[in-house]
C-alpha cells in the first residue's frame, strides 16, 4: 500500500492525508486518525458504539503477537468490511462513524490533557 492507493480508496468518502505510522500509514481527515493502512489491510477506528456493527459485518479487531508470544487484541481498530472495498456507499457507511469515533477519542484526550494541565497549575 502506498499513499496514492490509500488516498484513492478513501476518495469517495473524503480527501485524506496519510502519515507514516508503525509499518504502514495513519489515515487522517484534519487531525483525526480514522483509519490505518498496515499489515496489508485497512483498519477503521472504532469505539464501543461501532464494534458490534463491525463484528456483524464480518470485520475483525486489530491484533498482533506480543513479544511474550501472547496475542494482543486492540478493539479500537477493526478491519474495513470487505464490501466497502468495492462499493462507495458501503465505504461511506463505515468511514463516517469511524471518523466520528476518531473525533470523540481526540476530544476526550484533549479534555484529559486540559484537566492535567489545570491540576498541575493549581498545585504550583
Amino acid at each position: 500500500m502506498d499513499r496514492s492507493e490509500i488516498e484513492d480508496l478513501f476518495a469517495p468518502f473524503a480527501r485524506v492525508t496519510t502519515r507514516r505510522m508503525f509499518s504502514g500509514y495513519g489515515v487522517y481527515i484534519d487531525d483525526a486518525c480514522f483509519a490505518l493502512a498496515l499489515m496489508g489491510s485497512y483498519w477503521l477506528k472504532a469505539d464501543e458504539e461501532m464494534c458490534a456493527a463491525l463484528e456483524a459485518a464480518g470485520a475483525t479487531p486489530f491484533s498482533y503477537a506480543h513479544k511474550n508470544g501472547k496475542e494482543v487484541i486492540v478493539r479500537s481498530f477493526w478491519t474495513l468490511p470487505e464490501a466497502a472495498m468495492d462499493d462507495e456507499d458501503e465505504l461511506k457507511r463505515w468511514c463516517a462513524p469511524a471518523l466520528e469515533a476518531a473525533r470523540r477519542t481526540a476530544a476526550e484526550k484533549a479534555r484529559k490533557a486540559q484537566r492535567r494541565r489545570e491540576k498541575l497549575s493549581s498545585e504550583a
